[in-house]
């Protein structure tokens, strides 16, 4: 297939001049006269002269007060200082950028039509709760945690504590009580926000009893607000009405903090031991998403962004930044896939949103249950298409144009809750090419390493960033001498940060993932990428689901099985030898799995992450165990460790191999 037949979609020069990207570059040029033919051009200066980029950024958008020119004390990671002496406060900003001729927040759930909420009416809760929260004894540096869905009162309550400068948390009410309470405690919050439920898939789901759980195991609170998600439910004891919190509307106060100050605690996905708690500035983030949303996935002010996602994944906290852009979030509780396969689409449809995101795992089963968005519904209001979480398979790029919208720009994005961004992501100045992200993002000196620390292209190797950037860590918390913070990213290389995946730079500056680094496939010396194979596999008839792990044995062989959930009425042996016909001729015959395993379910974290390194310690036994509140199809790990106790725990024993082998083959 030639070079341009892959191409899907190509901006027009008025798409380009007018998108914020078009318009921040003309600033440049009239206020420095920079001037710049293309995308490439403006990232190396965004990464050659880093100063420059994000100090321009600040002035262009008029972010906080500066007391002084230097942008950047030192390029050292850990430990770059940005911004000396500048002030600022996250809610402020993202206050005073709200939309206010148009709806500020729309809210959609399922079985009710979308509800509108002015800018007024948000900036009156947040100043009411702030209020309410410093009456609680509530100040700069407490935490405030949330056990809350994707509802407006979770915005309200994080720029409420934001104005503050107390730092928020927050757990999605799907998580289980270990699960929440190994985060929450952590942090030893002196308020907590919690909800009496949430909707999903048609059943509203009662989390009162967890609520009163996390009440009774977290010794610093000192009070507990609760939020009437499912309506007028009996509260439990000794908590504080939300709805008399905010019932009169106050002007906020903010708080002016230091670059640096803490906004908020994300954590890692936690599957394999205790979370991280990533601690991310006011400063980092504002400028952050200023960039990512503008300038990146090129949302306009006036834009409608729906985002599907939980408050425990980042793309909340990204969505929710929209109003940094002058944008409207559009914030959902419920299921995607409520009533049908539909579900995101018609909450698109319904809202006029002009931006969608999704995991990419739900692009693919829109895919594969043959559906076609753009015929049933009216997405005409539809410019932007954003996937995230994990590769998307080259079938579905086609499928997206085919059946979605023709001229939709298509933004794969891979990021992180680490940076709480993209790094390598679409841009409104470059063309779309099927399976590619189009380049790494501003200000993001993202590169791929060998094993020997040097930079290559046109081959696979480990995502790294070369320079600082503003919304890298602050600090980890609970982690004094910063440790675990360098061990996370800076061992592999010594001041240059290692992101875990793996990724192919081409030689026109876009980039494949091939999936996380540190789940790599080393058959026969051949080192892949997971996401390859699933690319592959998981568009085949019959395939549900799918997970590829690689076991090193103690005799230098490699066992490297494919466990495959098929769909209901598959035949296994079709489906196999699909699989392997697939594989050998989309990517290599050394890429063939040892054996094609029909499992019961891929267990995945909340976010929709394939489980490929807890599942791999399961099945060599060297598990300290899945926290099993973290994860879907949590039931199936069960199987998973007795698989490995009948097939892999003899192969890591002996050199009787195919005696196993033809045993994982029977199963």
């Amino acid at each position: 297939m030639s070079e341009a037949a892959d191409i899907l979609w190509t901006p027009t020069p008025d798409e380009r001049e007018n998108s914020p990207l078009g318009r921040f570059a003309a600033w440049l040029g009239e206020t420095r006269g920079l001037r710049f033919d293309d995308y490439h051009a403006i990232w190396r200066w965004s990464t050659d002269e880093l100063e420059a980029f994000w100090g321009a950024l600040w002035e262009y958008h008029d972010v906080g007060t500066k007391d002084a020119d230097t942008v950047l004390v030192e390029r050292r990671m850990p430990g770059a200082e940005w911004f000396p002496g500048a002030e600022l406060n996250y809610a402020q900003e993202m206050l005073r950028r709200a939309p206010r001729d148009r709806p500020a927040v729309v809210f959609a759930t399922e079985g009710a039509a979308p509800r509108e909420i002015g800018a007024d009416e948000l900036e009156g809760q947040v100043g009411a709760l702030a209020e309410a929260l410093r009456a609680l004894g509530v100040e700069r540096g407490d935490r405030v945690a949330a056990f809350l869905p994707n509802v407006p009162e979770a915005l309200v309550g994080l720029l409420a504590t934001a104005s503050i400068g107390a730092i928020w948390t927050s757990v999605a009410p799907e998580f289980g009580t270990q699960t929440v309470l190994e985060r929450f405690a952590q942090v030893e919050p002196k308020v907590l926000i919690a909800a009496d439920g949430y909707r999903f898939n048609g059943k509203h789901h009662d989390r009162r009893s967890e609520v009163a759980a996390l009440q009774a195991e977290l010794p610093t609170l000192e009070a507990t607000i609760l939020v009437p998600v499912l309506g007028d439910l009996e509260p439990p004891p000794d908590t504080l009405a939300w709805r008399s919190l905010v019932a009169e509307p106050r002007p906020p106060r903010f708080e002016q903090l230091p670059f640096d100050a803490p906004l908020w605690i994300l954590f890692s996905s936690g599957t394999t031991g205790t979370p991280k708690g990533i601690v991310q500035g006011h400063g980092g983030i504002v400028l952050e998403h200023l960039k990512s949303v503008g300038l990146g996935s090129g949302v306009r002010p006036g834009d409608r962004v729906y985002f599907f996602c939980s408050t425990s994944w980042m793309v909340w906290n990204w969505l929710v930044g929209c109003l940094l852009g002058g944008a409207t979030p559009v914030l959902y509780d419920g299921s995607p896939g409520h009533p049908d396969v539909l579900g995101s689409w018609r909450i698109a449809e319904a809202t006029r949103a002009n931006v969608f995101g999704t995991g990419a795992a739900y692009l693919t089963a829109c895919e594969k249950a043959g559906v076609s968005p753009g015929r049933d519904l009216d997405l005409s209001a539809l410019r932007g298409i954003i996937s995230t979480g994990s590769p998307l398979p080259s079938s579905t790029w086609g499928w997206v144009y085919e059946h979605v919208k023709p001229d939709v720009r298509l933004d794969s994005s891979s990021g992180g809750t680490d940076v709480c961004a993209s790094l390598i992501s679409g841009s409104p100045w470059l063309p779309v090419y099927r399976g590619e992200l189009s380049a790494p993002c501003l200000g993001v000196k993202a590169q791929a390493f060998d094993e020997e620390g040097r930079p290559v292209v046109g081959e696979v190797g480990e995502l790294v960033i070369c320079e600082p950037m503003p919304s890298m860590p602050v600090f980890f918390w609970n982690d004094p001498d910063g440790r675990r913070f360098r061990a996370a990213y800076f061992e592999r290389f010594p001041g240059v940060w290692t992101h875990g995946d793996w990724v192919c730079f081409t030689e026109r500056g876009s980039a494949v993932i091939s999936g996380r680094s540190d789940a790599t496939l080393n058959k026969a010396g051949v080192r892949m990428g997971s996401g390859d194979i699933y690319a592959i596999v998981d568009p085949l008839p019959g395939v549900a689901d799918s997970l590829v792990v690689g076991i090193e044995l103690p005799d230098g062989g490699y066992y490297m099985p494919l466990f495959v959930v098929l769909e209901a009425g598959a035949d296994p042996d079709e489906v196999r030898e699909r699989i392997r016909t697939a594989i050998r001729t989309g990517l290599s015959p050394r890429h063939l799995p040892d054996e094609i395993v029909v499992a019961p379910a891929v267990p995945r974290t909340l976010t929709g992450k394939k489980l490929e390194i807890p599942i791999k310690q399961v099945l060599q036994g060297t598990s300290r165990g899945v926290a099993r509140g973290a994860v879907t199809q949590a039931d199936a790990l069960d199987w998973y460790a007795a698989f490995g106790r009948e097939t892999v725990a003899p192969l890591l024993r002996g050199p009787d191999r195919h005696r196993t082998a033809r045993r994982a083959a029977a199963s």
